[in-house]
C-alpha cells in the first residue's frame, strides 16, 4: 500500500512538473478573467461531478476572498442552484443545465470557464456553444486529450494528466493561481 501511495504521488508530482511549463498559459487565463471584471463582467464557472465542486469552489474564491481581504468579486458557478438544476434537467433534458442558466444569467463580456477531465461533457459543450451566441469567452480546462471542448473554446488549457484525479488536481491548482492572480492585480497591496 505504501509503495503505490508513493507511486501515486510520484505520477502527480511529476505532472504538476509538467504543468509548470505551461505556466503563461495560466497568467493568460487570469488576464482574460482581469480584463472582463475590470469591464464590469463577470466569470461564470461549470462543470460536472468534481469539476461541480471545483467550479462553485473557485466563484467563491472570487466572491469571498482567496488569500486577501478585499471586496466581492462578480463570479458565479452554473452548478449550485438546485431549483435551476432540476428544473431545467425536467423539463430540458440534463443536456441543458447550463447553456440555459447561461442564456438567463450572461451577457457580452462575461467569461465562461468550463471544468472537464474529457472535455466532452456535453452540457459543458452547450454551454460553450450558448456563449459563443452571446458573446461571452470561453476558457476550457480539461484534460491532456481536450475533447471538443478545447476545440471550441476561445482560450484552453490541456492539462498534462489522463486520469481523472490528477486531472482535476491539477484544475484545482490552475483554478487557486488564476484566482490569486486575478485578486492580486485588483487588490494586491490592500493589506500593505
Amino acid at each position: 500500500m505504501k509503495e503505490y501511495v508513493y507511486a501515486q504521488i510520484e505520477e502527480l508530482a511529476g505532472q504538476l512538473k509538467e504543468l509548470k511549463l505551461m505556466s503563461e498559459q495560466v497568467v493568460r487565463i487570469a488576464d482574460i478573467c482581469i480584463e472582463a471584471i475590470k469591464n464590469g463582467h463577470k466569470v461564470i464557472w461549470c462543470g460536472n461531478g468534481g469539476s461541480a465542486a471545483q467550479a462553485q469552489h473557485l466563484a467563491a474564491e472570487l466572491v469571498g476572498r482567496y488569500k486577501i481581504n478585499r471586496p466581492a468579486m462578480n463570479s458565479l458557478s452554473l452548478t449550485v442552484d438546485t431549483s435551476n438544476l432540476t428544473a431545467i434537467g425536467n423539463d430540458y433534458g440534463y443536456d441543458v443545465v447550463f447553456s440555459r442558466q447561461l442564456e438567463g444569467v450572461g451577457q457580452k463580456g462575461d467569461v465562461l470557464v468550463g471544468l472537464s477531465t474529457s472535455g466532452n461533457s456535453k452540457n459543458v459543450v452547450l454551454a460553450f456553444e450558448q456563449a459563443k451566441k452571446t458573446g461571452i469567452t470561453t476558457i476550457a480546462l480539461v484534460g491532456a486529450k481536450g475533447g471538443l471542448m478545447k476545440e471550441l473554446a476561445d482560450y484552453s488549457l490541456c492539462v498534462p494528466a489522463t486520469t481523472s484525479a490528477h486531472i482535476q488536481e491539477m484544475h484545482i491548482t490552475v483554478g487557486h493561481l488564476v484566482c490569486d492572480l486575478i485578486e492580486r492585480e485588483f487588490y494586491g497591496n490592500l493589506n500593505k
